[in-house]
Formats: C-alpha cells, structure tokens, sequence
C-alpha cells in the first residue's frame, strides 16, 4: 500500500457517525483508506448480532442489536464505492455497556450517534484501488479488494 495523508479527528457529541465520517472523506478528499483505530462513546447504537439460534452458522448474521449509552473501541477501512462515488466505511466496535458492568459487545457497527466526544485516527491510502464488490458465492457480502 501507498499511503497518503494522515488525519486526526474527533465528531462531537450528537453527531451521526456515519454521516460524519463520510462529510469528512468527502471534505478531505480521501477516497478510500483505514482508521487504525478510535475511542468514544456513543449514545446509541447498532451493531450486527442475533439473539435467536442461527440457522445457518457459516452465513453472515444480518440482524441487529439495539445498544445505548457504550464506551467504545473501534477500527475499520474505508473503500471507495464505485456505483455512489462516495467512500463506503467498514467499522468493528467493542463496546462496553457502561450500565451493565461494561458487559461488551463486539461486532460490526450498523448506526450509531456519538456521545461527548469520538477520537479517530484515519490514514488514507493512495494505492492500490480499494473498492467492495459483493461475491455471490459468499451470500452476496460486499468484500474488500486491491485492485
């Protein structure tokens, strides 16, 4: 990888996160990249999870747990989304339920609305290309590539 720029950024209580981070690439410039990681908090959140018995284990989960009030760790990359021309974010969070003991949960990030304060790292990268393309051989989940 060719990396580029490297950023610092925090999104401010309130705040969307996914409409932040992308307002920032689109802002900046960065087309595709990764964010080593970030803390926070968020004030809500969804993150991908089941509570009921998987029917097929080896398949991606597509539902969603509902979490409020969590400290979080997170990381994730960013990729160029050729069909919207925007930067399509990628994000795993370990977050802790700071009213159940800080009892974590970790997955990836669906929705979330950040809480005091999100502090980020992000490196863009220049080359190669990186875009996601859904494999249908592997339930159509849209898979980071180099090209």
């Amino acid at each position: 990888m060719t990396v580029g720029r490297t950023f610092g950024v925090t999104f401010d209580h309130g705040e969307d996160f996914f409409d932040a981070l992308p307002t920032f690439c689109c802002e900046h410039g960065v087309r595709q990249g990764y964010i080593p990681s970030f803390i926070g908090a968020f004030a809500e959140a969804e993150i991908v999870g089941a509570c009921e018995k998987l029917e097929n284990p080896d398949a991606p989960v597509w539902s969603k747990m509902y979490v409020t009030n969590v400290e979080v760790f997170g990381a994730g990359t960013l990729a160029h989304d050729l069909e919207r021309g925007a930067t399509l974010p990628h994000i795993h969070v370990s977050a802790g339920l700071k009213s159940q003991s800080a009892d974590d949960r970790t997955s990836h990030l669906l929705s979330a609305k950040v809480q005091f304060l999100n502090e980020l790292l992000a490196v863009e990268v220049v080359a190669p290309d990186m875009t996601r393309l859904r494999n249908p051989d592997m339930y159509d989940v849209p898979l980071l590539t180099f090209e």
